[in-house]
Parts: C-alpha cells; sequence; structure tokens
C-alpha cells in the first residue's frame, strides 16, 4: 500500500507534458534523419516522450550559448531515441542537461590497478555523464551529428546509453534487462569486447571506433551510436551485438534509408 501510495503521489506531482504541435513536430522530421526514419508507432510514442522530457528535464545553456525552442527540442528528441521501446523510465534518476557550446575540458583522474600509480589530467570532451547528476553534451558536437547522420557518431544516444546502463547502479555496459536476457547480452557483449580489444592491442584497423575498446561501458555506448547511425557496419562487424540492441533500441531508424 505504501508504494501505491508514493506512485501516486509521483504522479501527481509530475509536470504535465509538453504539447508538441505540428509545425514543431514536422521541423524534427525534416532535420532528423533518426526521428523521420522510424515507423509510425514509434514516431509516435516518441512524440510522447519529447512533451515528457520537456516538462520533466532542465536544458541548461553554459558559456553564452543560447538555445531556441527548436534547439531544445532536437536535444530532447536525441536524448530520447535510445528509450522509444525501453520507455520513460529509462530516463529515471537525473533532471538536467547541460550543454555547451562546443567540447568542453574535463578533469580526469585515472588509477591504473597493476602499477598503483594514479594519473591527473584535462580531457576533452564532446559528452558526459555524471552518476547521480545531470548529462552534459557539446551543442557543436551535435551540430557536427546533424551534418554527418551515418558517420557512427550520435553523442546524445553515446550519453543516454550510459544513464541506461546506469540504472541498476553498476558502470559495466549493461542495462537493467530480464534475467535470460541478461545473461545472453553478458556472454556476447564480453566476446565481442574482447577480440575488439585484442585488434586494437594487436594494432590492427577496426570496422567500428576503438574508442569502444577502452571499457565495457564505452564499448555499450558506441555500439549504441553505431545502431542510429550505421546498423548495417554494426550488423556485419558485431552481428551479436547488433541483434541485441535492436532488441533494445527497436529497429534502427537508419535501416530505411539503406533497404
Amino acid at each position: 500500500m505504501a508504494g501505491l501510495w508514493r506512485r501516486l503521489l509521483g504522479l501527481a506531482h509530475r509536470s504535465p507534458a509538453v504539447e508538441l504541435g505540428d509545425a514543431d513536430w514536422q521541423a524534427l522530421l525534416d532535420h532528423l534523419p533518426w526521428v523521420a526514419g522510424l515507423t509510425d508507432s514509434a514516431q509516435t510514442r516518441l512524440r510522447h516522450l519529447i512533451g515528457r522530457f520537456l516538462a520533466d528535464k532542465t536544458i541548461t545553456p553554459t558559456a553564452g550559448l543560447h538555445l531556441d525552442g527548436e534547439q531544445r527540442r532536437i536535444i530532447a528528441a536525441l536524448c530520447c531515441l535510445p528509450v522509444v521501446e525501453y520507455g520513460y523510465h529509462g530516463l529515471h534518476g537525473w533532471s538536467e542537461v547541460i550543454v555547451h557550446p562546443d567540447t568542453f575540458r574535463a578533469h580526469r583522474s585515472h588509477y591504473d590497478e597493476p602499477t598503483g600509480v594514479v594519473t591527473e589530467g584535462e580531457e576533452e570532451l564532446a559528452g558526459e555523464v555524471w552518476e547521480h547528476g545531470p548529462v552534459v553534451l557539446s551543442w557543436g558536437d551535435i551540430e557536427a551529428d546533424l551534418a554527418e547522420p551515418e558517420a557512427g557518431f550520435l553523442v546524445a544516444v553515446h550519453e543516454i546509453a550510459h544513464k541506461l546502463d546506469l540504472l541498476d547502479g553498476v558502470f559495466d555496459g549493461t542495462p537493467p534487462l530480464p534475467a535470460d536476457w541478461h545473461r545472453r547480452w553478458v556472454t556476447d557483449f564480453q566476446s565481442a569486447f574482447d577480440t575488439l580489444v585484442a585488434q586494437v592491442d594487436a594494432g590492427h584497423d577496426t570496422a567500428i571506433d576503438p574508442y569502444a575498446a577502452s571499457s565495457p561501458e564505452e564499448f555499450f555506448a558506441v555500439c549504441s551510436e553505431y545502431h542510429f547511425t550505421a546498423p548495417d557496419l554494426l550488423a556485419a562487424a558485431l552481428p551479436a551485438v547488433a541483434r541485441h540492441l535492436e532488441r533494445l533500441y527497436g529497429r534502427s531508424p537508419m535501416h530505411s534509408r539503406l533497404d
């Protein structure tokens, strides 16, 4: 009963979804091939998700960046793409998107377990997530993604994949899944990740961005970008991973451009 009351209270305090007018929705269809390529039913779900996102999440530009209504709707659409099938609960646990004008510098500490050495430094980032905080994006990189929608990069999807990964409190490249699917996911992703790491360590060229070999969580996020931007390449290089991501995210919206 207590759980029911908490859910009812949550519903009572939820902000009403923003209504996306037909002109605003058409602008997204015109400018975002990842939206236009969705099935009609997926578009309907996405339109609703965007309205909830705009009501629930704060979008905060920094360093003098101004974001108009259309830009905010673009950010919301890109952040909602990975949860069209998973559901809005995939965006649970955070409330803000911080948007920098371009790539930004962040301080990083790295602990090397074999040697016990900690290295400190600055890193140029296109996006990041805070474990218990906001999603951080570069508007310049979003524009670059819009200019080359099939290039294998989609920074907003990359960061939302990290948020999905973190839903169970463990940053390991695996979002919360039913038990049977979870076991198959872990087996297939670990095998594909190990193969990619071996290729990178051997100095071989790789079909996908070698950054994916840096950790299991980055492997999941990078492969998620390829699902939405270059699904044929992903399927050819990592067929088992591609099948899992199609089950998680739905059919890639870029397939309709390739079929």
